[in-house]
């Protein structure tokens, strides 16, 4: 049987949790087996930038951070499961990767 991985990528940890759940949550209810949520490092973006925008004045910085989020979920790859996935309602902040193996 095929496998599934659903790679959930987002800035913001709140919803990829709440996806991961959802898909756990329908894979528990139909009887597939579902290994994860994984979650894959955090990548961090950090941006230093200067503090006056002309050059002038002291050299004082700030630094800027923006935190990617991923998560992994295995699922056996059954066509109502998958048709279940599908239409969860997935927020615009959340990228959704789903390739079958």
């Amino acid at each position: 049987m095929p496998v599934a991985r659903i790679k959930l990528i987002s800035k913001n940890m709140a919803s990829v949790r709440d996806i991961a759940k959802q898909i756990v949550d329908i894979a528990k209810g139909i009887n597939v087996k579902s290994r994860g949520p994984i979650p894959l490092p955090t990548r961090r973006m950090i941006i230093p930038t200067r503090k006056t925008t002309c050059g002038d004045g002291s050299h004082t910085y700030d630094h800027w951070e923006m935190r990617i989020h991923k998560w992994l979920v295995e699922i056996d790859g059954s066509d109502q499961a998958l048709r279940q996935i599908m239409r969860i309602p997935v927020p615009d902040a959340v990228q959704i990767e789903i390739t079958l193996s």
